[in-house]
C-alpha cells in the first residue's frame, strides 16, 4: 500500500470511539515514536519501538524513515490521544489516532516500527497483531 492511499485513508475515515477522546495538534515529531504538541507536550507513542537516530543502537538511515513518515502524516494535524502514563523523561506515553485511525498500528504495519512486547499489554491492537 501506498503511503499516500494510507494518509487518505488516515484523512477519509472516522470513528465515533475515539470522538470522545481530548485532542491536541501535534508541532512535529522528533523520530519514529516521538512527537510533541504545539502546547510543547511531549508525546511518546505507546506500545511500538522505531530506529534509533542517536545512541548505540542508532540506525539514522531508518530512523530518519519512520520520523519523516510520521511527521508527513501527522505534523500540524489535530489528533486524538489516549494518555496512559509519564514514562522515566516526563513524556506523556499515550496511543495516537488520526480519525479514529490508530497511528502505532500503521507504523507496524508499513513497517516503519515493531510492537515494544514489554508494553504491548497497554495497547489493545497489539493482541490484533
Amino acid at each position: 500500500m501506498s503511503p499516500f492511499l494510507v494518509i487518505f485513508l488516515v484523512i477519509s475515515f472516522s470513528s465515533e470511539a475515539y470522538s470522545a477522546l481530548p485532542t491536541t495538534i501535534i508541532k512535529s515529531c522528533y523520530d519514529g515514536d516521538t512527537c510533541t504538541t504545539t502546547d510543547g507536550e511531549k508525546i511518546r507513542l505507546a506500545c511500538i519501538d522505531t530506529p534509533e537516530l542517536k545512541g548505540k543502537r542508532a540506525e539514522p538511515a531508518t530512523a530518519k524513515e519512520a520520523r519523516d513518515f510520521l511527521n508527513n502524516l501527522m505534523s500540524n494535524k489535530k489528533v486524538s490521544i489516549r494518555r496512559i502514563t509519564n514514562d522515566r523523561y516526563g513524556r506523556t506515553v499515550g496511543e495516537l489516532f488520526i480519525n479514529g485511525i490508530n497511528v502505532q498500528e500503521v507504523l507496524v504495519q508499513k513497517g516503519y516500527g515493531k510492537i515494544y512486547e514489554r508494553y504491548a499489554d497497554q495497547c489493545k491492537w497489539t493482541k490484533e497483531q
